[in-house]
């Protein structure tokens, strides 16, 4: 009976995932787009409902809910249903679908969609060679060697992610990097932008007349043929004169400047909606948070430096190393496996919402700037691959930060893998990305100033010609 009540909180839990998994889709991802095929759909929800579970029976070992077995059997269920989606059936759908957009290929969708996954999961397990994950006591094909290559490409998307969020983060929320703004300052780029309209439209104006005068000219030669009747055909003193070919790079030069103008504009008003948030208590709140994660992400720059210099990973996990110190050096008298279950509990769960919540975040932008019609379904099997991977690999990390006893079920689910290896495999990975997201936002940032001198200096030219 223990085992079947257990199931039971585990399939009746996965359903809850799965339907919020659905409805996120539908109503959150794709409220401005159309995707009808069922099939990704599900698959999207499912692999959401599977990496909530992961997620769930961490939360679970910690407080010690349902039975170690029923534990056990769960993680391992979950976790080669995992698999079998982000190795077989993901990659399988993306090839799929892609093969299906290509017209020659459309007759033989499946047999090449095959041959695409068969190059796939050449690549896939290839992908280990470079990395000392290989371990001789394993099969090629053991379940160990497979998530040791879903950690590699999922530790790496984690640290991408991370390390731009680490220095976006206090950008976007610190009111010091804001440009300074002025209601001038709009009304002034307004102003251009209507000027360059009304110079088109006079430009287009001019094109057509000269356009319809010489074929009026062309016309009225090949009819009366230019004998006395043409004594008396009307003028066309100025219109005949233009030069077209001139007038129309005019005006294709004017509307990329009227774009621009545009463009520039709403990123005015965006940042003046800005300006005007950030001296608001909300807008104060996030900028005094915009300072705590530009420390933060200081602090980890520092820390990850010092971890591949040292060549040095932690092996007590952040709960366990507070209270040592409330312990040992503080002389705090604390009942360290009462509270480090519940520290832990509350640590792990804000872990696992701001990973949920981060990457959920991160999927939508992204999937609102590639997406289109004909390209909806592989992107979003794409994020569903992207999203297997990473919370495999946020398990695979999230073992460091969990007390010696609560890891042993999932090191023993996981199998022998060299988990030293991808915390430091983050470090690097996260190191490269914060600096180039450092390098790439101050560019961006010193560059921004400089767009209304280039802007009015490409419009005093185009009046002036």
């Amino acid at each position: 009976m223990g085992f079947l009540f257990d199931s039971i909180v585990m399939f009746s839990t996965q359903i809850l995932f799965f339907a919020f998994g659905w409805i996120f889709f539908l109503w959150h991802l794709f409220k401005d787009y159309e995707c009808h095929h069922r099939t990704v759909q599900v698959i999207f929800a499912v692999t959401f409902a599977l990496s909530c579970t992961m997620f769930e029976l961490i939360i679970f070992e910690i407080i010690g809910l349902l039975d170690m077995g029923s534990r056990f059997f769960h993680w391992k269920l979950n976790l080669y249903v995992m698999l079998f989606v982000v190795v077989v059936l993901v990659p399988f759908c993306i090839a799929y679908f892609i093969t299906g957009n290509i017209r020659f290929l459309q007759k033989y969708k499946i047999i090449s969609a095959c041959i695409c996954w068969t190059l796939f999961v050449y690549l896939f397990l290839k992908i280990g060679d470079p990395f000392p994950i290989l371990s001789p006591q394993h099969g090629i094909l053991s379940i160990e060697q497979i998530i040791s290559r879903v950690g590699v490409i999922g530790v790496t998307v984690m640290a991408l992610l991370s390390g731009f969020g680490a220095v976006n983060c206090p950008y976007t929320y610190s009111s010091y990097f804001l440009r300074h703004v002025t209601d001038a300052d709009i009304h002034a780029l307004e102003r251009k932008l209507l000027q360059t309209n009304e110079m088109i439209i006079s430009k287009k104006k001019r094109l057509a007349i000269a356009k319809r005068a010489a074929e009026s000219q062309r016309g009225e030669e090949v009819t009366n043929g230019g004998g006395i009747w043409a004594r008396f055909r009307p003028s066309t003193p100025l219109a005949t004169t233009e030069n077209v070919s001139q007038l129309q790079e005019d005006i294709r030069i004017h509307e990329e400047l009227s774009r621009q103008l545009f463009l520039e504009s709403v990123d005015l008003h965006a940042t003046k909606d800005r300006i005007e948030y950030s001296k608001t208590f909300k807008g104060r709140y996030f900028n005094i948070l915009g300072y705590f994660f530009s420390l933060y992400c200081m602090w980890k720059i520092f820390m990850c430096t010092i971890n591949i210099v040292f060549n040095r990973v932690g092996k007590k996990d952040p709960v366990t190393k507070g209270f040592e110190i409330l312990v040992h050096y503080m002389g705090f008298d604390v009942d360290v496996g009462f509270w480090s279950q519940h520290v832990s509990f509350i640590l792990i769960g804000v872990m696992i919402v701001t990973s949920i919540r981060g990457l959920l975040i991160t999927l939508t932008k992204f999937f609102y700037a590639i997406s289109s019609s004909k390209s909806s379904n592989i992107i979003v099997m794409g994020l569903a691959q992207i999203m297997g991977m990473y919370f495999v690999s946020s398990v695979l990390l999230m073992r460091m930060n969990m007390p010696e006893s609560y890891r042993k079920i999932i090191t023993q689910i996981l199998g022998d893998l060299q988990f030293q290896f991808y915390h430091r495999w983050f470090d690097v990975i996260f190191l490269v990305s914060a600096l180039s997201s450092i390098g790439f936002l101050y560019l961006a940032h010193k560059q921004a100033p400089e767009k209304h001198t280039t802007k009015d200096l490409k419009l005093s030219s185009a009046f002036r010609e």
